[in-house]
């Protein structure tokens, strides 16, 4: 049983095809997805998704990158969060990867966008989803600022699609948050992420597609959809020398841990 911890499924490339990908998911043995939203417009498609599908599971957030959207008030994520089968708080974090001719200072609007996320998952308690790009060091401090340190009362959560240092990653791990591989982690370029899959414990890693972007290899450049998570957990399980059903099941087990409140 493999559980894809992060995916796309209302985008268009996706939606559109969604019961052909069902029945893809099932021949693979991905009995589950989280439906992860992007904006706020998006939500009501999203949180549908896990209304309609008794193995979807959805999430409320505005991703850093969206710009010209509906901004998230903290009582819009909490009117939103508190709905049947949201189980977390995101796609939320920081990306600096784009700034074009803006500098750092010129992204305030993100920071503060993130600490309300963040505040929101606290008082929901509901674990954050987190996207961090060329900004970690700015991601870990402020969730250091709001209180995730790991402590009774933390939200905790997720760093989703990890391609950062294993110096961040022990960072994440230190606060409480669990780690993510997508697809990237089968790329032939991927060396240094290798070494952080190793690293992660085991009680800490999830997997996820990411989909309809990053496609494993062999189909690199596809779209990608839920039922190629088994790529990753096989990737994942040659890397630590075990075997792929014992990645499987462990980072189900994990899913299911991180998410406690609504998955049983």
């Amino acid at each position: 049983m493999y559980t894809d911890s992060h995916c796309h499924l209302s985008f268009p490339e996706l939606y559109q095809d969604l019961p052909r990908i069902r029945q893809a998911m099932a021949a693979a043995g991905v009995s589950r997805a989280l439906c992860i939203c992007t904006t706020l417009e998006e939500f009501e498609q999203v949180h549908g998704l896990a209304l309609s599908h008794d193995n979807f599971w959805a999430t409320v957030g505005v991703h850093p990158d969206n710009e010209g959207v509906a901004e998230p008030t903290l009582q819009a994520l909490l009117q939103r969060g508190r709905l049947p089968r949201v189980v977390g708080v995101g796609e939320t974090g920081l990306d600096y990867y784009r700034l074009g001719e803006r500098t750092v200072a010129d992204m305030a609007w993100q920071r503060e966008r993130f600490r309300t996320h963040i505040r929101a998952a606290r008082a929901l308690a509901k674990p954050l989803v987190i996207h961090t790009r060329s900004a970690s060091e700015d991601t870990l401090a402020i969730l250091r600022e709001e209180g995730e340190d790991g402590a009774t009362g933390s939200a905790g959560g997720v760093f989703h699609c990890f391609t950062e240092t294993a110096d961040v990653a022990r960072a994440a791990l230190d606060l409480g948050f669990y780690i993510s591989f997508s697809g990237i982690i089968t790329f032939r370029n991927a060396e240094d992420l290798h070494s952080v899959a190793r690293l992660v414990p085991l009680d800490r890693l999830l997997i996820e597609t990411d989909s309809p972007y990053l496609a494993p290899a062999p189909h690199r450049g596809k779209t990608n959809n839920p039922s190629y998570v088994p790529l990753v957990a096989q990737q994942i399980a040659q890397l630590r020398q075990c075997d792929v059903a014992s990645i499987a099941e462990t980072t189900s087990r994990n899913f299911e841990r991180l998410f406690s409140q609504v998955i049983a």
